[in-house]
């Protein structure tokens, strides 16, 4: 079941890893947060990459935080040096949970790569989607969160 929208977000606990410096949940109070599920075998993942990056500089100055999450699909996808290699090939500078065993997976609920999930700046869901649509059906909610349409 996902997670209802206006629910809290979920504390990001439990991962392998974190790439690009470790995410302390009190420093995102206050803060609008787009939650990025990814893996390194998810070829659409890859494609949206590119779209995510955009989003994390066109909104970093309105406080935006981008956080990716690694979910590994299948034993190869927990290879620590190849989810290195593509944070790097894709310029994912932001902070990236390694989630190998799936404990923010599972706090999320999620089940899909590419995910992704917008909490406003009181910490409470206000937009998921996943696939291939995920960041053109995200567009308004997050205009909204930032407050530039109403």
């Amino acid at each position: 079941m996902a997670l209802r929208l206006r629910t809290d977000m979920p504390e990001l606990k439990g991962a392998t890893e974190w790439i690009n410096g470790e995410i302390d949940q009190e420093s995102l109070d206050g803060k609008p947060v787009l939650i990025h599920f990814w893996s390194v075998s998810c070829g659409l993942c890859k494609a949206s990459m590119p779209d995510v990056l955009k989003i994390r500089d066109d909104y970093r100055e309105k406080g935006l935080q981008v956080i990716g999450i690694h979910m590994p699909r299948s034993e190869k996808d927990t290879n620590i040096d190849l989810v290195k290699e593509t944070i790097e090939k894709h310029e994912m500078t932001h902070p990236q949970a390694v989630d190998n065993k799936h404990a923010i997976v599972d706090a999320f609920e999620n089940e899909f790569v590419p995910a992704f999930f917008l909490y406003d700046e009181e910490g409470k869901l206000r937009h998921r989607s996943a696939g291939e649509k995920a960041l053109s059906m995200m567009k308004k909610p997050l205009e909204r969160v930032l407050g530039t349409i109403d």
